[in-house]
């Protein structure tokens, strides 16, 4: 692969119509076998863990260029589009490394608190860590949802002091405006999303309630019916906001945008089921340098489904994403704004 390499753009299943079916299609049919991780546990600085699955050599070929993967809400390095997104960079010669949120990887974390779409600290401590440890690689990072709205905060909170090793970054399906996001998840046939975003979400709350006595209350906790209220009683209280209006002002990625100093690719569908369309930023991307978009018209959350019939499905996000990756890492001395 080289920079030379031309991705087509998206050309949606005409058997997969509407946002809802392209969102839902790879977490029902497309995880296939289980990934082949070595799991690795990192001890983080205030006395928590978080956990990274490795795919690949593991990390081993020191003069391979690396994939740093960030999971969206309630996922795990075992959410479909994550060893999807490996197995693609494993093709082009890339190790990759999937990173599990506080909470997320099977095991609850010590601290009272888990993660949020805004909580960067953890993905600076275990960059730092894989520089230092892995010097003289070159590092991509990809985000998905939540995940890829961390990873943009990060890039702006940090504006010119990235460190050197990272090359560039692509943020998939970002919920780039909070607020929005918990609106939508909250109304229509989306809900469905935040319904399940919300159970698993509550049954953790509860666990938190019972390790540490006095921090929620369980029958607020289990009362709770949408995803703004557990915002504002659960994510806002464990995570140092006043409320869940000043957590998604704070959190949200797009005032962030400006700040970036790296080559970044933002991939969003305009049908997106979580985020309104009028909420994508293109005029703060179009004013950056760095960033570039593809806002595709269709491919709903994540899914972006492509193939001319069931059995013979591809995503384009994993070689979009990749290709793009690529076009930065393979070009000796590239160091400007987005190609």
């Amino acid at each position: 692969m080289t920079s030379a390499e031309v991705v087509a753009e998206f050309r949606p299943a005409w058997w997969l119509r509407g946002s809802h079916r392209q969102t839902v299609w790879r977490s029902l049919f497309g995880r296939g076998p289980a990934p082949p991780y070595r799991r690795e546990r990192f001890e983080t600085s205030d006395g928590d863990f978080v956990d990274l699955d490795w795919f690949g050599s593991g990390g081993r070929s020191g003069d391979r260029p690396l994939v740093i993967v960030l999971h969206g809400l309630e996922g795990s390095s075992r959410s479909p589009y994550v060893p999807g997104l490996l197995r693609e960079a494993a093709r082009r010669g890339w190790d990759g490394v999937a990173m599990n949120f506080r909470s997320c990887s099977g095991e609850m974390n010590r601290r009272p608190r888990f993660y949020h779409s805004g909580e960067t600290a953890d993905l600076d401590e275990v960059l730092s860590s894989l520089i230092h440890h892995r010097p003289g690689r070159s590092i991509g990072l990809v985000g998905t949802s939540l995940g890829g709205n961390v990873l943009l905060k990060w890039l702006g909170e940090r504006e010119d002091k990235v460190p050197e090793a990272v090359r560039a970054a692509v943020a998939v399906s970002v919920p780039f405006d909070l607020a929005a996001a918990a609106y939508q998840v909250d109304h229509g046939l989306s809900r469905i999303y935040g319904r399940r975003f919300l159970r698993t979400l509550k049954e953790k709350a509860l666990a938190k309630a019972r390790l540490y006595p006095g921090l929620l209350d369980p029958d607020e906790v289990a009362a709770i019916r949408s995803f703004a209220v557990f915002d504002d009683r659960v994510t806002a209280l464990l995570h140092g906001f006043s409320s869940g209006r000043d957590y998604w002002t704070r959190a949200s990625a797009t005032p962030w945008l400006a700040a970036i100093r790296k080559p970044t690719l933002l991939i969003n569908a305009s049908d997106d089921p979580f985020l309104p369309a009028a909420c994508l930023p293109h005029d703060a991307a179009a004013r950056s340098h760095w960033i570039k978009t593809e806002f595709t018209l269709r491919g709903g959350h994540a899914g972006f489904v492509e193939g001319w019939r069931p059995g013979a499905v591809s995503y384009w996000i994993d070689r979009r994403a990749m290709a793009f990756l690529d076009s930065v890492v393979c070009t000796k001395g590239r160091t400007g704004p987005a190609p």
